[in-house]
């Protein structure tokens, strides 16, 4: 009685009872989910510049729509590569939440910044929030605190040294959540900092 009792409170709380995830194991997610990122990214770059372009040639547009469907295609196997091997419990629900965070945050972004690639950081961070497995119920704060920042130095980025910013954007939303996680486990393993369980 008791252990169904306890497979019911695991199942009703994601992650609990599960065993912690090795940083090791958590870097291979990241790396992975980034190496499907890159393409994706490159190909939403390219058929949003070739859209945007004026030279009037006409005969592109189907290159650029292509290239465009082809990166929006391949970002939902972004977030199933970060959730399944990051062992999010319910990962097929944190890649759908992580699709639409990614398309809710990412394009009012990319409006607001008047170009794509910060839009791009912005989505695939806000995304990798949902879809990566969270150690601690308030690591979200410091997960959007990070994708905040990446977005920030996107921005800026872009502006000071333009296309070069293209090159390390895409490396920029994942990593970000990893250093988050971990800067929140180094603050509670601190000698006092530490959460009551029982809390």
């Amino acid at each position: 009685m008791d252990a169904a009792s306890d497979h019911r409170t695991a199942r009703r709380t994601p992650g609990a009872g599960a065993q912690p995830l090795p940083p090791q194991r958590k870097w291979r997610a990241i790396t992975l989910a980034t190496l499907v990122l890159v393409p994706a990214f490159w190909a939403m770059l390219a058929g949003l510049v070739s859209l945007a372009s004026d030279d009037g040639d006409r005969a592109g547009e189907p290159q650029a729509g292509a290239a465009l469907a082809f990166g929006l295609a391949l970002l939902p196997f972004v977030f199933v590569v970060l959730a399944f091997l990051s062992e999010q419990p319910r990962a097929p629900t944190a890649v759908l939440k992580a699709m639409g965070l990614c398309l809710l945050i990412g394009i009012p972004v990319s409006a607001l910044a008047g170009d794509a690639v910060t839009g791009i950081v912005a989505g695939a961070g806000a995304g990798g929030i949902v879809a990566l497995r969270a150690e601690t119920p308030d690591g979200w704060k410091a997960r959007a605190v990070a994708v905040a920042m990446a977005v920030v130095y996107t921005f800026v980025l872009v502006r000071m040294v333009g296309a070069v910013a293209l090159l390390p954007a895409p490396v920029f939303p994942f990593t970000g959540l990893g250093v988050a996680d971990h800067f929140v486990e180094w603050r509670q393993a601190q000698p006092g900092r530490g959460r009551d369980p029982s809390d």
